[in-house]
């Protein structure tokens, strides 16, 4: 290649190339044209990536030290979708590859272990980040005049934005690991880290198909988040955890019967006050769960849906594992003429009788699809037992 006068280059052929880009937004413009994307979303892009696009997919794992096999592996763990080998992927993409194949070198993480890691980090932020786009960004980025994209004013929004945003998540997830630690390091053995004993309940608007037919989106939308934000709350704040919401039902799990029996009762309480709610019914079990990936499974689990299923509206049936848990821990008493028995035994000698928090009503036995015969319980919260 020679230089002209101008500084551009001719090839062999006579065409004459064009002079590089002289800025880095023209960079992008390049690529951008390149791409066939929108010039501002790639601005958009690299802003909240920190880097410019430079790998198709096989440079990428090469500059890793990874086989495209596992690359392409963790890539799609993490949810992103394939793209051939288009160069779009940056020195950030080449270093999670690198970090990820370096835990399964140094053996702190199986093969296996780390595309586990990808998947459940990939699925968990990619829905923080739809709900920080729908919900949060769209209401700051209302284009203020004529003839202004979103885009436009999307950018600097960001870029006030993301390193606050950053630091608060990853502050979070520093507060939930620890907590999650503390759990594992009280168990008993090494089976209970995986497999342990919790209460699982589960809180199911009633009547909810009804109501999609007859609400606007916006209004099924407002009441749908209204219902999980005053459960997230409130099982936070009673000390349980919050495993999932699937719009009209929420899933939780506590150490113990009692914390999960408070929530439950809470739960129907708080809707029942509040005139735009549906009724609510819950469902809990006691025993072993499995969890994985944040998510919880096993038999007691199907228990504590089933229960739902059959529970009254405004009401709480539990198995009586749980039932025996609160009598147990002396939350409820295995019977109301056995509480009154002690009433009168503590009333006679002068002393307080038991501080019994719940009550306990045997149902009739019955079928549950799956899981033969049960005898639910129900659960209410005794006089003065307001916790």
């Amino acid at each position: 290649m020679t230089v002209d006068d101008t500084g551009s280059g001719a090839g062999a052929d006579g065409r004459v190339d064009p002079p590089p880009p002289s800025s880095s937004l023209e960079r992008e413009d390049a690529h951008a044209a390149d791409s066939g994307d929108d010039p501002l979303a790639l601005r958009l892009e690299q802003l909240i990536l920190g880097a410019e696009r430079r790998y198709t997919p096989f440079q990428a794992a090469r500059s890793a030290g990874v086989s495209m096999e596992l690359a392409s592996r963790f890539w799609r763990a993490m949810g992103f979708a394939d793209i051939g080998q288009a160069k779009a992927l940056t020195e950030a993409d080449v270093l999670a590859l690198r970090r990820l194949a370096g835990l399964v070198e140094a053996g702190l993480l199986s093969e296996a272990m780390a595309v586990q890691v990808a998947r459940s980090t990939g699925q968990t932020t990619a829905r923080l980040a739809e709900w920080q786009i729908d919900s949060f960004l769209e209401g700051l980025t209302e284009p203020p005049e004529p003839g202004m994209t979103r885009t436009e004013v999307t950018y600097p929004i960001v870029e006030l934005l993301l390193p606050e945003l950053e630091e608060f998540l990853v502050y979070v997830w520093r507060r939930q690991l620890a907590a999650s630690a503390g759990r594992v390091v009280q168990a008993a053995d090494d089976e209970e880290m995986v497999d342990r004993r919790l209460a699982v309940g589960f809180a199911d608007l009633v009547g909810f198909t009804r109501l999609t037919r007859r609400m606007e989106e916006e209004e099924l939308g407002e009441l749908v988040e209204a219902f999980e934000t005053t459960a997230a709350d409130l099982v936070a704040a009673r000390g349980g955890r919050l495993i999932k919401t699937l719009g009209d039902e929420v899933l939780y799990v506590a150490d113990d019967a009692g914390t999960a029996a408070d929530i439950a009762l809470r739960l129907v309480e708080t809707l029942s006050n509040d005139e735009t709610m549906p009724e609510l019914r819950v469902g809990m079990a006691f025993g072993t769960v499995t969890t994985r990936m944040g998510d919880v499974f096993g038999t007691t689990v199907n228990l504590a849906s089933r229960l739902t299923s059959i529970a009254p509206r405004d009401a709480v049936l539990v198995d009586s594992a749980f039932a025996e848990d609160l009598i147990r821990s002396g939350d409820a008493p295995a019977s109301e003429a056995e509480a009154a028995e002690e009433a009168a035994a503590a009333e006679k000698e002068g002393e307080e009788p038991p501080g019994y928090r719940f009550a306990l009503q045997p149902m009739w036995q019955r079928p549950v699809r799956g899981l033969g015969v049960v005898e639910p319980w129900l659960l209410t919260r005794r006089d003065g037992g307001d916790g």
